[in-house]
């Protein structure tokens, strides 16, 4: 009966070392799943914000005039032409925060030339972005991570300012003054 006694416990303790083992494994096991699964987050902002960043250029590029949208619905439906153009088929959601809410990189002329994500969370990828993406390398956060066109600013004329003469122009000659007697 002794021995039994002590098989008992032998048993016990080899079942509680199993449950251990196997809960360190399925913390293990979690972790890796949200590691995976935010780097598939990152993914999809990455190709949401490349997808608005096209947007805003095709839209800065496509109008009778070079402007930046004023609105990101704006690139739903440009109303700047007869018609119906699209540069956007629908507004993404922000996968880092789960909202559709973004935060907007202002333009010169108080359009939106970029958009970037209102999350604050650490970024895992710091390094190996695509060139367009290149400026995201030793980002500490994803709102570091800005989708801003490369395409050129519009000039914003000062108040008072005179206009910019058009390459190749010539320059007008002075105004003649009247000769003044003496």
């Amino acid at each position: 009966m002794v021995i039994c006694r002590r098989s008992r416990g032998f048993t016990y303790l080899a079942v509680l070392f199993v449950v251990a083992i196997l809960g360190g494994g399925l913390a293990l096991a979690g972790e890796m799943w949200e590691t995976s699964a935010q780097r598939e987050r990152e993914a999809e902002l990455l190709f949401a914000g490349n997808q608005y960043r096209s947007a805003i250029e095709r839209y800065y590029l496509s109008g009778p005039q070079r402007q930046y949208p004023r609105a990101l619905e704006d690139l739903l439906k440009d109303a700047r032409v007869p018609g119906t153009r699209r540069y956007l088929r629908r507004f993404y959601a922000d996968p880092m925060s789960g909202k559709a809410e973004w935060g907007l990189v202002k333009a010169p002329d108080g359009g939106i030339m970029g958009v970037y994500s209102l999350s604050e969370a650490a970024t895992f990828k710091r390094a190996g972005f695509r060139r367009r993406d290149a400026a995201f390398a030793g980002a500490q956060t994803y709102s570091d991570w800005k989708f801003v066109t490369t395409a050129p600013a519009p000039a914003v004329a000062k108040p008072g300012a005179k206009p910019a003469a058009k390459p190749g122009a010539q320059p007008a000659p002075p105004p003649e003054t009247p000769p003044q007697d003496g």
